[in-house]
């Protein structure tokens, strides 16, 4: 990655890596993910983009949409300027705890189809280990209302 200093570029390779197998990226997205989260608030243009990548401009203009439709960057335009200026959305963080709450609620669901499951079909078996699955129950239950609270304190801060 030219552009940078060999800090950033190591620090977007470990966020890339990351965003790879957490918010299942392709690895250029996950890296221009991890470039706008590390830029300064005036974004980066197109161009810009492609230099420090180093990827081609189909590859780049791909991954730039598709973080778009996911609503992890934003675009903007400066007045005067045809460019199109990219950088992590105002709410990146707001958004990726948004999505764990929405994973997390899924999985209580799924607990809970198990659990009655378990009691109606296998109740032995939720006699000796049933207890293991409430807990874990219990702990997402706790992470939910945790993410829940953070969401409403986040709210609340202005950007």
């Amino acid at each position: 990655m030219s552009c940078c200093s060999e800090e950033k570029s190591q620090l977007i390779e470990e966020i890339g890596v990351h965003f790879e197998q957490i918010h299942q990226l392709a690895p250029l997205a996950a890296r221009i993910y991890a470039i706008m989260i590390l830029s300064p608030k005036d974004g980066h243009t197109f161009d810009e983009i492609l230099e420090i990548t180093s990827a081609s401009k189909s590859s780049v203009s791909t991954h730039l949409n598709h973080l778009l439709q996911l609503k992890k960057i934003e675009y903007f335009t400066k007045s005067g300027d045809r460019k199109r200026y990219f950088r992590a959305s105002t709410f990146y963080l707001k958004n990726t705890l948004e999505e764990y709450h929405l994973n997390i609620s899924e999985e209580i669901k799924l607990m809970d189809k198990i659990i009655n499951f378990n009691i109606k079909n296998n109740n032995q078996k939720f006699q000796t280990n049933g207890q293991t699955a409430l807990l874990f129950r219990e702990y997402l239950e706790s992470q939910k209302l945790n993410i829940e609270d953070v969401i409403q304190k986040m709210s609340k801060i202005k950007s």
